[in-house]
């Protein structure tokens, strides 16, 4: 018997877990899909350039953060140098660094849209507590 509520209590914790886990990564692409909304409800490209820098610079934060802390596998660690390789790409890609062309003013809008899809598409692999501190961060950076 104690067997069975021991399984059972593992099981609903991994089941309430996963739910969690995709509400974070949720949280993350929520964080670049309003700026991508900032940036198409921009006027000027300098603004739209200045909203996309911060968002990435305070993603980048946050994710320093989190890694550092202690809270984090090393397996969660390459992940979150993956998703920083990924976000370090594309802003490289905004002011044309590292060999990439700078990406037009007149491109800004469509630029931003991009990169709400593309870190739609990472893989993230961190763990709940992890999102719940990137989120966090997130919220003390804005």
């Amino acid at each position: 018997m104690k067997t069975r509520i021991i399984f059972g209590s593992i099981l609903i914790m991994f089941l309430f877990t996963l739910p969690a886990i995709a509400g974070g990564k949720d949280q993350i692409q929520k964080y670049f899909s309003d700026a991508a909304k900032k940036v198409n409800a921009a006027e000027n490209a300098s603004e739209k350039r200045d909203i996309l820098d911060k968002s990435f610079k305070n993603m980048f934060n946050a994710l320093e953060k989190v890694q550092n802390s202690g809270f984090v596998s090393q397996d969660e660690s390459k992940g979150i140098d993956l998703f920083k390789a990924t976000m370090k790409e594309r802003q490289d890609e905004l002011i044309g660094a590292n060999g990439y062309e700078r990406v037009a003013d007149s491109q800004l809008n469509d630029f931003a849209n991009y990169v709400v899809q593309d870190m739609e598409q990472a893989s993230i692999t961190i763990s709940l507590l992890a999102l719940v501190l990137i989120i966090i961060l997130l919220v003390y950076l804005l």
